[in-house]
């Protein structure tokens, strides 16, 4: 039987770096030959966990949390859509672009994994907030990317109002933070390893064959 590998992806639905990593992770896996080998969850982490339900432009959101100035700022926009366009993904940043809380993204991303649909919905998600403009803490919003992917707007959005589905997604995070993640995207193979950031598809492939012992 050959090795298998659970690779477990914490991120956030807001982390442009997360797409990117995805993308050639996911590159790294199909050149590598290895995609029935590999099974992938994506794990919980709020970049911005106290974020109000009205959000923060993410100008001035960049300004305030990382010291942005206008022209790093748009600086960043620029490398950023060339960096999606290199991996096939389209960001398209606006001047009234906001961060948002993404609490509820995460407890629908743990309903959606109950049915294999847990990457479709996370993609969705990317979509709708770096592509569609899209107000990704909206529960419309929520409720029309449920449904996207094929899955039951009713009881994917009840579990909104669980104390418990909201419970299990910080334990998780804090579970992620006590093993030493504080940064995303974090990719851990088999809940031993880990490495961090948006990885060349090469540094990938090298990393998920020295699991595979792949020469």
């Amino acid at each position: 039987m050959p090795n298998k590998l659970k690779i477990d992806i914490i991120s956030d639905v807001v982390c442009p770096w997360c797409i990117i990593g995805y993308r050639n992770l996911q590159q790294a896996i199909t050149e590598l030959g290895v995609q029935d080998q590999v099974e992938i969850e994506w794990q919980p982490f709020e970049l911005n966990p106290d974020m109000p339900p009205e959000g923060e432009n993410l100008r001035e959101h960049s300004a305030r949390k990382y010291g942005s100035t206008p022209e790093s700022s748009a600086r960043f926009r620029q490398e950023m859509s060339q960096r999606g366009n290199d991996v096939d993904f389209s960001f398209d940043y606006f001047d009234s672009m906001k961060i948002v809380n993404t609490r509820q993204a995460h407890i629908l991303l743990e309903y959606a994994k109950d049915f294999n649909l847990q990457t479709a919905l996370k993609l969705r998600l990317f979509s709708a907030f770096f592509t569609e403009h899209k107000d990704i803490s909206d529960r419309n919003v929520l409720a029309q990317e449920i449904a996207a992917v094929g899955l039951d707007v009713n009881a994917a959005m009840s579990r909104l109002e669980s104390d418990s589905a909201f419970s299990d997604v910080q334990e998780k995070e804090t579970q992620w933070h006590h093993l030493g993640v504080s940064s995303v995207p974090t990719v851990v193979i088999n809940k031993t390893t880990g490495i961090s950031g948006a990885q060349p598809v090469e540094a990938f492939k090298e990393f998920i064959a020295a699991e595979l012992q792949i020469s």
